[in-house]
C-alpha cells in the first residue's frame, strides 16, 4: 500500500529486455541511501513494482506484459523521470489517501491552465473510469494523490500547487501527455457489492445507497 505522497523523482537508466517483459533500472539515490531492500515494493509513476537489485545510484524492477500493455510504463525511455514512492509503514502519516499502486487506466492530459501561482490539471479519463470518480473526492495520478475539483463526463479537473509540480512529474506535463490513473480503491468495492443489491443470495436489500446500507455491509460503524 501507498499514499500518493511522492517521495523523490528517478530517471530511467536503462531499459533491458527480458523476454516478453523489462527490467527497469532507476536512478534514485534519494530513495534507497536509507533502508532499501531487495523485494520491497516501489510505486514507479503509480505502479507497484518489486525491487530486484538496489546499489548506491538506485534499482532495478521487473515490468511484466501486462503491466506495460496497462499502464504508460511500457512507452517509458532512457532518460524519462518517473515518480517514486516506498510502500507504506503502518507507523506512517497517511498525507495522501490509500493507494494499492493497481493502475486501473491511462488518462490523458486535456489541458494545463495557469490558475494564479497554482495550475489547473484536466484531464480525459477513460469513459469506463469516469463512474468512479466524485467531485472531491481522491484519485491518484502517476502515483501522486490528488483531490478532484470539478467532472464533466469523462474530464476530471484538479488544482496543482506549486509544491506539487516541483518535486513530481506534473511539473512537465503538456496537451496530450498519457498518465496512469488509480481510481479510489473504496468506489472499486462499491461497485463490486452493488450487482448484487436486491438478489436473493446477498444480504443488502434495495437499491439505493444510504447510511443504513453502509451500515449493513460493513462500510461505516
Amino acid at each position: 500500500m501507498f499514499t500518493g505522497i511522492v517521495t523523490a523523482m528517478g530517471r530511467i537508466a536503462a531499459v533491458q529486455r527480458a523476454g516478453p517483459g523489462v527490467r527497469l533500472h532507476i536512478t534514485a539515490p534519494k530513495l534507497v541511501l536509507g533502508d532499501g531492500m531487495i523485494g520491497e515494493s516501489i510505486a514507479v509513476s503509480g505502479v507497484c513494482l518489486t525491487a530486484v537489485a538496489i546499489d548506491a545510484d538506485g534499482f532495478a524492477a521487473d515490468v511484466s506484459p501486462e503491466t506495460l500493455a496497462c499502464t504508460t510504463l511500457g512507452a517509458r525511455k532512457v532518460g524519462d523521470d518517473v515518480n517514486l514512492e516506498r510502500a507504506l509503514r503502518l507507523a506512517d502519516r497517511l498525507g495522501g489517501h490509500l493507494v494499492t499502486g493497481h493502475v486501473d487506466g491511462v488518462a490523458v492530459v486535456h489541458r494545463m491552465v495557469p490558475d494564479g501561482d497554482c495550475l489547473r490539471l484536466e484531464l480525459d479519463v477513460p469513459v469506463a473510469l469516469q463512474r468512479y470518480v466524485a467531485r472531491k473526492g481522491s484519485i491518484c495520478i502517476d502515483g501522486v494523490s490528488l483531490t478532484v475539483n470539478a467532472v464533466d463526463r469523462n474530464r476530471v479537473g484538479m488544482q496543482i500547487v506549486p509544491h506539487t509540480c516541483a518535486v513530481t512529474t506534473i511539473g512537465a506535463y503538456r496537451d496530450g501527455t498519457p498518465v496512469n490513473v488509480e481510481v479510489d480503491l473504496v468506489a472499486r468495492y462499491l461497485e463490486r457489492m452493488l450487482p448484487d443489491v436486491g438478489s436473493a443470495e446477498s444480504p443488502v436489500q434495495g437499491t439505493a445507497i444510504d447510511v443504513d446500507l453502509l451500515r449493513r455491509t460493513g462500510f461505516i460503524a
